[in-house]
């Protein structure tokens, strides 16, 4: 099933799901709004591109697909403690937030404002104590954060491949033996994103196909702990 596409969006046209960008590309700000409905919530997401944010403003393809798979599945993450890596937007980690789960939103200090509005916008008050949003840089600070949550969550995050072994680390140090970890991704071949999932990450954990879309070229992984 191809993923979801918004049902609205203010302003310019969404964004080719190219990356990594020029951030020179987005020299003029502007913000946009994008609504979706995904289990039975409807999320408004704001996305300030521009020079600032870049590959961080928009909704990519593969968070819908990962949206998308949630609702399919009818995963529950009530009760769960769950982290989501590079969450841009922040509508993957919100919907989860949503659904029941404790969530750590992370991105690098830039996103921050983003997601912050983001939550707002979206995660009524009273389930507010339950996203939390912090700065995570990749293999320097991971170890501030604690091991073992139940689910980590990833969309489109494999995409530069000096982040890769970065990324490795984050996810050893924040996974544990019950942990499950879904990764969406769309499969650019100049970026050696099939390369990450089928040599990389399989010497560290176990990785399971579970959706495919031809269409968009996205696919969804259920990674676990050896």
């Amino acid at each position: 099933m191809a993923a979801p596409r918004c049902a609205h969006v203010e302003g310019a046209e969404a964004l080719d799901a190219v990356f990594p960008r020029d951030v020179g590309l987005f020299a003029d700000a502007f913000p946009a709004e994008a609504r979706y409905h995904f289990c039975g919530h409807g999320l408004r997401i704001a996305q300030h591109h521009g020079a600032r944010l870049g590959v961080a403003a928009p909704v990519w393809e593969a968070a819908l697909a990962l949206c998308q798979y949630f609702e399919e599945q009818q995963l529950d993450f009530q009760g769960k403690q769950v982290i989501e890596l590079g969450a841009g937007t922040g509508i993957v980690g919100i919907l989860a937030t949503l659904l029941g789960g404790d969530v750590t939103l992370t991105d690098l200090p830039l996103a921050l404002e983003q997601l912050r509005e983001n939550v707002a916008r979206n995660v009524p008050a009273e389930h507010m104590v339950r996203a939390r949003i912090r700065a995570l840089s990749w293999g320097l600070d991971h170890e501030q954060f604690p091991s073992g949550y139940d689910v980590i969550l990833g969309a489109d995050i494999i995409y530069l491949r000096d982040t890769y072994p970065l990324l490795l680390r984050t996810l050893q140090h924040l996974s544990g033996p019950s942990s499950t970890i879904y990764l969406a991704s769309k499969m650019r071949q100049e970026h050696g994103t099939a390369e990450f999932f089928e040599t990389l990450l399989p010497r560290h954990f176990a990785c399971e196909l579970v959706q495919r879309d031809e269409q968009e070229n996205i696919s969804i992984y259920r990674v676990t702990r050896r």
